[in-house]
């Protein structure tokens, strides 16, 4: 229960924030979501959001941060086991099961359902 409670804190946390800059600045929320993607990959970077991803589970590693600290893992463990290739095939190797099963549904959903004009 307690796993719970912490994914909750800090999942909820993660997104009170990316609401408090969209209302307090004039960024729009593709750059918000943009930056919590490079923000994740430079805490990765500095041995910082995997203590956060430990503490908090599905709270870290379910939002864009989580996936900027995926990618950055891959390319990580990719440079270690491939040299200067891994730059370029980690984080695709990395992140690849996610972004497979995000285009699947997205696909799935379109297939099911049909898209109403907006008046």
């Amino acid at each position: 229960m307690m796993m719970l409670l912490k994914a909750f804190l800090v999942g909820g946390a993660l997104c009170a924030l990316g609401q408090i800059i969209i209302d307090r600045t004039g960024l729009t929320p593709a750059r918000i979501l943009s930056g919590y993607v490079v923000a994740g990959v430079i805490l990765s970077a500095l041995g910082l959001y995997q203590p956060l991803a430990d503490f908090a589970g599905a709270g870290a590693s379910v939002p864009l941060t989580g996936f900027g600290h995926l990618l950055a893992k891959g390319v990580r463990k990719a440079v270690a086991e491939d040299g200067a290739l891994g730059v370029l095939t980690g984080g695709l190797t990395s992140s690849a099961a996610g972004v497979t099963a995000a285009v699947l549904f997205g696909m799935l959903c379109a297939i099911l359902f049909r898209a109403k004009a907006k008046r």
